[in-house]
């Protein structure tokens, strides 16, 4: 074969790969939480108690909505200029090189550009059961085998089965407080399973949830180039589920595969002022995870009192058995207006329960012990002031 030939062969080859990469983004849309908890959700009805979707009802701090009232009459400009200093200000934090970060609109984005840079045919998608579904949907999109595996018996990833159930993996998903039992993985494991998985895939470890938690970040593990990718999200802890801000930490080499479906593209300029001032919050992430740990622990004592079987969580949300097919559950909470997370196939009587306000929680043990009970009654509870919840300082602080 001629110089000339080889170069046309290789030159159709790339051009043959990023089609079918450029055919892979565009066949598929980024499924989020919020889509996830919508799928089976009736339309809400006024003064709704809503804990489905692993939302914060808090919102953003005081210092982030500042910044979007702010920004806002910049709004006509890209403002490259702002996510530079965000990159700045959170590679400053962690002690990271800025070349080690990709910023997007939350962390949904990341999650399933990975999925599609790192996932094929013949190489697998391996994730926990029960688990977030989202990065299963994008490894159908690469044709992907998606691989399953139990967690262990104190609800954690089973590393070693992961690594054993799929030796032709691409991506081991770890989520962690997991999603949906709001429980920790040991970064101990997360090491262990660095070390023993097959050449040429990476841990995906996604850390939405980290701030609620008392665990040991991922993030340390970037800083030594090892084989993993970090997600975080706003989503959660800092209240922006709706305004979108999320990233990507890793080694550059790992983080340049996801740019050939998302590029460096220009952010919201709001989410970026938004985030950049929840960052600065000094004390934002420490109130706010003593807050909700406080609510969560008042309605296990509740649980553990009526005796509800529930999975300890270390997160903003917990799956609950009712001891009854799920959707039964779901639909009698919803007809007393209060609105729970959907269920796991392989948990077909637990329902995930995200913890709100705790004026919401009150409401949320009064519908559930009716149903429970086999209450007749389909009225609404209370109805609540949702306004007057969201900003009420004595509930929950207004940080």
């Amino acid at each position: 074969m001629s110089d000339g030939n080889a170069i046309l062969k290789g030159t159709r080859r790339t051009f043959l790969q990023l089609s079918a990469a450029a055919t892979a983004a565009m066949a598929f849309r980024v499924v989020t939480e919020a889509d996830l908890a919508a799928e089976d959700r009736n339309v809400y009805h006024p003064g709704a108690i809503v804990i489905d979707a692993n939302e914060n009802p808090l919102g953003p701090c005081d210092a982030a909505r500042k910044a979007i009232v702010d920004m806002a009459p910049q709004g006509g400009r890209y403002s490259y200029w702002l996510k530079e200093e965000f990159v700045k200000t959170f590679t400053q934090m962690e002690g990271i090189k800025p070349e080690y970060l990709r910023v997007f609109p939350g962390s949904s984005e990341p999650l399933h550009f990975t999925v599609l840079a790192y996932t094929s045919p013949t190489r697998s998608y391996v994730t926990a059961d029960p688990g977030y579904e989202a990065g299963m949907r994008a490894a159908k999109i690469t044709g992907a085998r998606v691989v399953k595996t139990p967690l262990t018996k104190t609800y954690s990833h089973d590393v070693k089965a992961m690594a054993a159930a799929a030796p032709d993996a691409g991506i081991f998903y770890v989520c962690t407080p997991n999603n949906p039992t709001g429980t920790m993985t040991p970064h101990s494991d997360i090491e262990q399973l660095l070390a023993i998985k097959p050449k040429g895939s990476i841990v995906l470890v996604d850390e939405a949830y980290i701030h609620f938690s008392d665990g040991v970040s991922a993030i340390d593990l970037v800083k030594a180039d090892q084989d993993v990718i970090v997600l975080r999200t706003f989503s959660k802890i800092y209240g922006m589920a709706g305004i979108r801000c999320g990233m990507a930490i890793g080694r550059p080499d790992l983080l340049a595969k996801l740019e050939t479906y998302s590029g460096w593209s220009a952010m919201p300029i709001t989410a970026v002022a938004a985030a950049t001032a929840s960052l600065k919050h000094e004390h934002l992430v420490s109130d706010r995870k003593q807050s909700n740990a406080a609510t969560r622990q008042k309605t296990f004592d509740w649980l553990a009192s009526q005796g509800y079987a529930y999975v300890p969580s270390q997160s903003n949300c917990f799956m609950l058995d009712a001891k009854r097919p799920a959707k039964e559950v779901i639909d009698a909470m919803a007809a007393r207006n209060v609105y729970i997370g959907r269920p796991w196939p392989i948990w077909p009587t637990h329902v995930r329960i995200t913890v709100g306000l705790p004026q919401e929680m009150e409401a949320f043990q009064v519908a559930f012990q009716a149903v429970m009970k086999g209450s007749t009654t389909t009225g609404f509870v209370p109805s609540l002031n949702r306004r007057r919840l969201y900003s009420d300082g004595q509930s929950w602080p207004s940080v």
